[in-house]
Parts: structure tokens; sequence; C-alpha cells
């Protein structure tokens, strides 16, 4: 009988190896969707800082999936949330997105507010089916007609 893949969901360290090929990863993925300067890469200095909170989801000990809660006081920012296109399709940034708000109800966030392009439509999907609604820019994003902003508050 073989042995199925154990996924694992953990807060982990943007500075390690292996989630830095992941980041990597992310920023070619959405540089092929979106022309130069819409894209606002994020170094992983940037992710160690103390409120912040960044989790992966690994298979058999591989990171398959990332995302970072970024708490900016009155919401949490969830940014830089991504899934192997081989994992697509799954359910895993369904999960992914569960574990990131419980990870943010744990520490008392209500609010929880993210920024996603246009040519992200399965993206858009997943959001808007976790009850995510549109919202005006906010914090470092600005009106862009290739940038959504979403919130959702917690109960």
């Amino acid at each position: 009988m073989l042995n199925r893949p154990v996924l694992q969901f953990e807060l982990d360290d943007p500075a390690a190896p292996d989630v830095v090929s992941l980041l990597r990863e992310l920023d070619g993925y959405l540089s092929g969707l979106y022309p130069t300067g819409n894209i606002q890469p994020v170094t992983p200095d940037a992710l160690l800082r103390p409120n912040v909170r960044f989790l992966t989801a690994r298979v058999d000990g591989t990171p398959v999936a990332c995302g970072a809660c970024i708490d900016q006081g009155d919401y949490v920012e969830v940014k830089r949330m991504y899934v192997l296109p081989a994992c697509r399709g799954l359910g895993l940034g369904k999960q992914l997105l569960e574990a990131m708000e419980a990870e943010i109800r744990r520490h008392g966030g209500r609010l929880v507010r993210l920024e996603t392009g246009t040519a992200q439509a399965e993206a858009l999907e997943l959001y808007e089916r976790a009850g995510y609604r549109r919202c005006p820019p906010f914090g470092d994003h600005h009106a862009n007609p290739l940038s959504i902003c979403m919130e959702k508050p917690l109960a």
C-alpha cells in the first residue's frame, strides 16, 4: 500500500532556502501576468518583522504554498499567498486561507484585507467564496485598474 502525502501547515521562516525559492517562483508567476511596475516584490527580510506571521503548507517537508499575515493595527493584511501550479485545483488554497484566518483569529485579528490582481481569476473566486468583498484601496495600495482590494470581517 502506498503512503499518502502528508500536508502540514506551519509557521515558517521566510528566509529558509526552500521558502525563498517558493517566493521567487511567485514573483516569476506575477511577472508573467502583469506589466513591469505593477508588482510589489516582498523580500524575505520584510517578512521577518515582528508583526508578520508567515505560513507554509508543506507536503512531506516540501513547501507547496505560502502566505503572510501582516498585522497593520486596525486590520491584518494577507500577502504573498501562493500555491504551486502543480498543486492547484486540490483545495489547497482554501485550506491555506482557512489556516491563515485561524492564525489571525488566534492573535486577536478581527478584519482581514488583501490585494490581488485582475489577472488572477482563480484567486478572486477563492476569496469571494470565502466571504471577502471588494473594498477601497488601503495602506500602501493605490487605485490601479489591475488591482482589486478585498476585506472580510472575522467572527
